[in-house]
């Protein structure tokens, strides 16, 4: 899914934003791993820090309910979701920093 560098990217937005330990050499294993440990930790708490923290991650209620109710593995297929849209949100992100230096480069075409 992911080449290196963008990997090592994600690992460490994930790292700050969920708290999660990964280590120097990692894996899209490792850290849907982490992940795991992280979203337990959180369904344990209650379901209602959980569910508003999928709201703000924007992960479909669809998936979501699929992913609690039809996987053998709940929290493991939460932790894909939440992979994948954090992997969404980066490459939204770099691929908007790219035409934000489109726009830098036309301020004589700027409306």
């Amino acid at each position: 899914m992911a080449d290196e560098q963008q990997q090592l990217e994600l690992a460490r937005q994930l790292q700050t934003e969920w708290g999660i330990a990964i280590p120097e050499l990692i894996s899209e294993e490792t850290i849907l791993a982490q992940l795991e440990i992280k979203v337990v930790q959180i369904l344990e708490r209650g379901p209602e820090a959980f569910f508003q923290l999928m709201y703000r991650l924007d992960i479909s209620e669809r998936k979501l309910q699929e992913a609690m109710y039809f996987s053998k593995t709940p929290a493991a297929a939460i932790s894909r979701l939440i992979y994948v849209r954090q992997w969404q949100k980066m490459q939204s992100r770099i691929a908007h920093r790219r035409k934000g230096f489109q726009k830098d480069e036309d301020q004589d075409l700027a409306w």
